[in-house]
């Protein structure tokens, strides 16, 4: 059986379906306003393990939103020039290229904000109607003070909450702790009409509404990263418990932090490693097994002898598929083949990938000792490496040596820098981005600011 630790209750237990065979899932996905990070990656690499797993027993419908309509994207907008469409579009297309790389299936759903603004608006409805919310200068808010049972997923008193929320002191709240449904839009910002006026969604209200849309009332689990347990989480359980009568997941499963030295990655403090540029120095199975590294639930300490320890593990499981007969490298051979019982139950015990990382380790040493047929064990192992979204490329590709492009002399980069000024100049953005993204992919990341453009090379 698989077992879960479940955020609510804080303890690990046993995962039992809603209804019958069918899981519901959802995790709570990027907001599109500039490059991901490596960060970003961790939850799209651990709930597409915790999928390919639960699809073994079960069948699951998987939904992943995208928030496209948020103040860090007007504000992106701004500052480029851009339409705030061009702005989501451009990082929507960005995110959906780097998680593949990293070998992330696609999600069975993955909603846009934008697309469902009517039923964000009916569950709004449902809360002013229910006496849970309140119009106040053109805002609806959620009535904090109404539901008893707020809290409850992050375990914090009322101090904690407000100060924790990073509240906005407004004397149209009737408490502080009382958080935006619904808010006004200027001319210039996107905005839908409404019953309180034009205006915009709050961020916590899209995934209650996007996830009762396509998976139901009550979903199976519910994903994200640790920092969006409060206010994100707590809030979607208030205002769905409230509007609906039932609860919104049963289930709350959350990975922990990248953490760069002893800060947390994140845009803000400026110490990001972005999917593309790390792409740009070592193939994306390497990323994602440095990701699968740790429990998921644990932090991980991103470090460049991650990365090359991660290189060397991959590099001894491939030796070993190479060294097999060619017909355990058939296409498709791993599919039909059934990872080893021990591998699949690491699995099961909540995710965990060290352990099963190690079973693979062990299965190596078997082969090279002979004491399993190698057709059978390589074909045992590539299907292991699939649940783990691992040791699908062809060996002898893997080590295919190829002669990687010379390093960009200072004069070439500042020549490219010289020509992306000219198609700013010219509004053709998508060339000046174009460019930006060609040299990062090439290990040199371009910084703007009142001074001009200023350059540096990166390492892993």
């Amino acid at each position: 059986m698989i077992s879960l630790y479940n955020t609510l209750g804080g303890e690990r237990q046993p995962f039992v379906p809603g209804d019958g065979d069918r899981v519901t899932m959802y995790v709570c996905g990027p907001t599109v306003y500039g490059p991901a990070h490596i960060g970003n990656a961790r939850p799209a690499v651990v709930f597409d393990v915790l999928a390919r797993l639960l699809r073994r027993r079960y069948n699951l419908v998987y939904a992943s939103n995208i928030t496209d309509v948020d103040d860090k994207i007007n504000q992106a907008a701004a500052e480029k020039g851009v339409p705030i469409a061009r702005v989501a579009q451009r990082w929507i297309r960005t995110w959906r290229e780097d998680i593949a790389g990293l070998g992330v299936l696609a999600p069975d759903r993955q909603p846009l904000a934008t697309e469902h603004v009517p039923q964000m608006i009916g569950l709004v409805k449902s809360l002013l109607k229910s006496g849970h919310a309140y119009e106040a200068e053109g805002h609806v808010l959620f009535r904090v003070g109404a539901y008893a049972a707020y809290g409850e997923l992050s375990g914090r008193n009322r101090d904690e909450q407000i100060a924790g929320a990073r509240v906005e002191v407004a004397p149209y709240k009737e408490d502080p702790a009382d958080f935006v449904l619904w808010k006004p839009s200027s001319e210039e910002l996107p905005g839908w009409e409404s019953p309180w006026g034009r205006g915009r969604p709050g961020w916590h209200l899209e995934c209650s509404a996007m996830a009762r849309e396509h998976l139901g009332e009550t979903i199976d689990i519910h994903g994200g990263g640790r920092d969006l347990i409060f206010p994100h989480h707590e809030n979607e359980i208030a205002q769905s418990r409230c509007a609906h009568g039932a609860p919104l997941a049963r289930y709350w499963m959350h990975n922990g932090m990248i953490r760069m030295g002893k800060s947390k990655m994140a845009k803000s403090r400026g110490n990001i490693l972005t999917i593309r540029e790390l792409r740009g120095k070592v193939p994306g199975e390497v990323l994602r097994l440095a990701l699968l590294s740790a429990r998921y639930r644990d932090p991980l300490e991103w470090s460049d002898e991650l990365v090359a320890a991660s290189r060397q593990r991959l590099d001894r499981l491939y030796r070993v598929l190479l060294d097999c007969a060619t017909e355990t490298r058939e296409e498709g051979h791993s599919r039909a083949a059934e990872p080893s019982a021990e591998l699949v139950q690491a699995l099961e015990d909540d995710l965990n990938t060290p352990a099963a990382l190690s079973v693979l380790a062990a299965e190596v040493r078997k082969l090279r000792a002979g004491a399993v047929e190698p057709v059978v064990g390589a074909a045992a192992l590539k299907a292991g490496g699939f649940l783990l979204g691992i040791l699908q490329t062809d060996p002898a590709e893997w080590f295919t040596v190829a002669e990687s492009e010379p390093e960009l002399t200072a004069e070439e980069i500042e020549t490219r820098i010289a020509e992306r000024a000219r198609e700013r100049a010219a509004g053709d953005y998508a060339a000046a981005d174009r460019i930006r993204d060609e040299l990062a992919g090439r290990g040199v990341i371009l910084e703007d600011g009142p001074q001009g453009t200023t350059w540096r090379r990166t390492a892993l």
